[in-house]
């Protein structure tokens, strides 16, 4: 029976997270449901979910505390889950891909299963486990289900072996030229990756979707990139992890190309400005700095087109 000796169960969020949900006034709301919701196990509706997709977004860290993100794609069926508490990848390393640095056993990883065509997504972080070049186990840290809220309809298609090397090149850039600015300022669709040093010592790696209307993402002269924060589930991963360490890192897809566009840099979240209003539906911001840009032409076997009855 409970005691006045028992330990109650460390919290499901970590202080940046705790602390947008304190400003937003619904800390004590979400306490219940991160331990309502927040599993470190995947149940049987996403361990099912997961063998049926064509591509995986990743989020890592690599030696320098850089986070990156990337999507890889395989034929489905390179996703399995063993039991419920791993989640394994048939995946070659890809020296080309700036977050495989942060994929070395032990290392902490966030993925995001999302479908574009059905609008389903499932998030989860953990550590990599891994003993060969040619694919490795995640144990799962946290498992959630996502809602479809932002998600644009796309069906694809596969143009090539997803084992052929792509036809392009990586491209170290040392600014955000022309061609760059287009790709990012006609996106509806990007993904981001932060983390955490989490209370327990261990490192929780976030990957998650954003998405809007094209053009939802500005860019100033500096290239500094604004991108508003529309209301969510509250759970603030993303942000509460740029207010703990002020990072991020982004890719942003081109559907009809399969290029990549990597950004690894700086972030802050804006809580009041007059900036928020130019926003329609914004509720915060965030702002983004880039460090570091590698454009990867040709990077995805996969294309993508608008799926018709989603529109």
């Amino acid at each position: 029976m409970p005691t006045a000796h028992m330990i109650e169960a460390p919290s499901p969020w970590h202080a940046g997270e705790r602390a947008l949900q304190q400003q937003t006034g619904v800390a004590e709301r979400m306490e219940e449901v991160g331990r309502r919701v927040l599993r470190d196990y995947l149940i049987d509706q996403h361990r099912a979910f997961y063998p049926q997709l064509p591509f995986i977004v990743l989020g890592t860290v690599d030696d320098e505390g850089n986070p990156w993100a990337t999507l890889r794609a395989a034929h489905p069926g390179f996703l399995q889950s063993p039991d419920p508490v791993t989640l394994s990848v048939s995946l070659a390393r890809e020296p080309g891909d700036p977050a495989d640095a942060g994929m070395d056993d032990g290392d902490a990883i966030g993925m995001l299963g999302i479908e574009l065509h059905t609008r389903r997504r499932n998030r989860l972080n953990g550590t990599i486990t891994r003993s060969g070049s040619d694919a490795f186990d995640v144990k799962v840290g946290q498992s959630y289900g996502n809602c479809p809220r932002y998600i644009q309809p796309r069906d694809f298609k596969f143009i090539r072996d997803p084992s052929a090397s792509p036809a392009g090149e990586p491209l170290t850039l040392d600014r955000l030229d022309a061609g760059v600015r287009r790709m990012i300022t006609a996106a509806d669709t990007f993904f981001v990756a932060s983390y955490a040093e989490v209370e327990n010592g261990q490192r929780q790696v976030d990957v998650s979707h954003r998405g809007g209307e094209a053009g939802f993402v500005r860019i100033d002269e500096a290239s500094v990139l604004t991108i508003p924060d529309f209301a969510g589930n509250l759970f603030f991963n993303t942000l509460g992890n740029i207010l703990a360490n002020g990072k991020a890192g982004l890719v942003f897809v081109d559907f009809e190309t399969g290029d990549l566009l990597h950004l690894s840099g700086d972030a802050e979240v804006v809580l009041e400005s007059p900036d928020i209003a130019a926003f329609q539906r914004a509720e915060r911001l965030w702002r983004f700095t880039p460090r570091r840009v590698i454009r990867r032409p040709d990077a995805l076997p996969l294309r993508w087109g608008w799926d018709q009855e989603g529109q």
